[in-house]
């Protein structure tokens, strides 16, 4: 797939197929609206492409309106995100900013200089409660109307449902602020994971005899925090047993890069010892999150920590004893 920041890139495709969104979590909807988009540009022949936005729009309007309580929890970060549009079989995404300049487009604006003369689209498709242009004036009918008069198809897919459940990105915050992570696996199609470079942090893990790979989640909200059963893919031909903790690092030790920061903070029950000490720095590994064990806890003193440390170990080692023919498939 190719990535592309903006318009007017060598590489980038001189017609294609194109959906619009945030497409947080690429959750079941999303496939289904993938599908049907790569479907629409083979019959077209051509490339099929996705617009999405860094920041979200309502990041973009928290930051203006100074009211952080705007901003949706990140479900996914851009990387997460861009892999599986990829797996998805997107040929093209289109990442823009979304800024003042865009935000303050007309819906006119927005349909001759980005959709005609940006990406040459021949066929549009939008979900049922699209909006575009300033103040979300623009809706489906004005973009259905100016693609008859500029010569590109539009079409719009209906809500996707699973088991009564209208699957939206918004479920799957909310399925994952209960740390309900069955459901989420249902509204996903896959278990939620969180994937990123091995970095270094204060390597208390080691002093607590409880080493971790630390993950920094690239957004300062993400919709699920706490302490959780994990699978850890991209050290090993086999993914690896593990407990996580999600949850923004405390900026106490002026030397800690972490400090302040969202992190994965993630043990594996049984390290490999033909990694080293050392052997998982730098690595891009993936974390699944399979189940959560409980919200984050204030311990008095390193002794209770480490006493807490373990005894989520021995609750994950249980979790995976009990659920290992279902889960190692």
């Amino acid at each position: 797939m190719r990535i592309l920041r903006g318009f007017d890139h060598p590489n980038q495709a001189k017609a294609c197929a194109l959906t619009i969104g945030n497409f947080d979590g690429v959750h079941r909807g999303h496939q289904a609206m993938l599908a049907l988009l790569q479907n629409e540009a083979r019959h077209r022949n051509v490339d099929s492409c996705v617009m999405t936005f860094e920041p979200h729009p309502r990041d973009y309007f928290a930051e203006v309106y100074k009211q952080p309580d705007l901003a949706p929890a990140r479900i996914a970060t851009l990387r997460d995100k861009l892999n599986e549009l990829a797996a998805c079989g997107v040929q093209q995404c289109i990442v823009l900013p979304f800024n003042e300049k865009f935000a303050g487009q007309s819906p006119q604006d927005f349909i001759h200089n980005v959709l005609v003369q940006g990406l040459g689209v021949k066929y549009v498709l939008v979900g049922d409660d699209f909006r575009f242009g300033a103040k979300r004036l623009g809706d489906y009918a004005m973009l259905d109307a100016a693609g008859t008069e500029l010569g590109f198809d539009v079409a719009r897919m209906n809500s996707y449902e699973v088991k009564g459940l209208r699957v939206s990105s918004s479920a799957v915050r909310e399925a994952l602020a209960r740390g309900a992570m069955d459901e989420v696996t249902q509204l996903l199609g896959r278990p939620y994971a969180i994937s990123g470079h091995v970095v270094h942090g204060r390597r208390l893990g080691r002093e607590l005899q409880c080493p971790t790979l630390n993950l920094r989640f690239a957004h300062w909200k993400p919709a699920a925090s706490g302490i959780f059963v994990v699978r850890v893919h991209g050290l090993q031909e086999m993914p690896l047993p593990g407990v996580a903790n999600l949850g923004i690092r405390p900026s106490l030790d002026p030397n800690d890069v972490n400090g302040g920061r969202v992190l994965l903070e993630t043990h594996c029950l049984d390290w490999p010892a033909s990694l080293g000490t050392e052997g998982g720095y730098s690595k891009i590994i993936r974390v699944e999150l399979l189940h959560k064990l409980h919200d984050e806890l204030a311990y008095d003193g390193m002794d209770a920590l480490q006493q807490g440390i373990h005894k989520d170990c021995e609750d994950a080692r249980t979790w995976f004893a009990a659920h290992t023919t279902h889960h190692d498939r």
